[in-house]
């Protein structure tokens, strides 16, 4: 019995010792540089806020064809993404200190992602041997964001923070006159997230997550006339939506 109290003994002063040993705290001065600079990849997804025409009637542009007699103005021809395709990002970081809570960041990059515009009606598309009840949109944007990044109190190793700001976006793809929905090649986007830094011997490692909201309508001109029409030009509004998620390495 003597044994065993000495042995319970014995945990509890091992566990007292070890809760007050203090944590080791890497790179104190890390948040006090003026500039740093590091990389990023991430997964993101891309989606679509669709206002359909409804009826395709409603589309002051529309004109009813007597040759083919469909569709009519009172046809009801809608469009939506229904399925999400991840999609692939990198870039670098460039981060510059406003204050000891604020950073003012520019990640350009590139991103590759995929949008399949899903129809009522079937899809005839002259690219394609026969109808699909999609249309694929491919893009590779290059990205140039702008971000407040607001960092809360640092608990030993970890930080979390918020980010919010804006970006320009190029989609480079190259798109043909008889592409069946036209996209503009530009556009502005609002953007919002949040994530959690962690501070390694050598570098800081971020999880983020970030929203970003379309502020054009990207919908553009109408495809050549070998194309059936009927498909962009019941389109109203086309704004982007894009979700990214990033593992930053600074």
């Amino acid at each position: 019995v003597k044994k065993i109290w000495i042995a319970i003994l014995f945990v509890v002063v091992s566990l007292s010792a070890g809760a007050q040993k203090q944590k080791v705290n890497f790179l104190t001065t890390f948040d006090d540089k003026l500039i740093h600079f590091g990389f990023t990849i991430g997964l993101n997804t891309l989606d679509f806020n669709v206002v359909n025409y409804n009826p395709i009637g409603e589309n002051p542009d529309f004109v009813f064809s007597p040759t083919d007699r469909w569709p009519t103005e009172q046809t009801i021809i809608r469009s939506d993404v229904a399925t999400i395709i991840p999609g692939f990002t990198v870039g670098i970081v460039s981060s510059l200190r406003l204050t000891n809570d604020l950073n003012l960041r520019f990640l350009p990059g590139l991103s590759f992602g995929e949008r399949q515009l899903t129809y009522n009606v079937p899809v005839y598309d002259i690219n394609n041997y026969e109808a699909t009840q999609y249309y694929s949109v491919k893009s590779t944007f290059l990205d140039f964001p702008l971000l407040i990044k607001y960092k809360a109190r640092r608990i030993n190793n970890d930080r979390p923070y918020v980010i919010f700001g804006g970006a320009y976006r190029q989609d480079i793809s190259r798109t043909a006159k008889e592409d069946l929905v036209k996209l503009k090649s530009g556009g502005f986007y609002a953007e919002i997230g949040g994530g959690w830094d962690h501070y390694f011997p050598f570098f800081r490692f971020s999880v983020e997550a970030k929203f970003s909201y379309g502020l054009n309508n990207q919908l553009g001109d109408l495809p050549a006339p070998v194309q059936r029409q009927y498909y962009a030009q019941s389109i109203k509004d086309l704004r982007s939506k894009i979700f990214t998620f990033s593992f930053h390495f600074e």
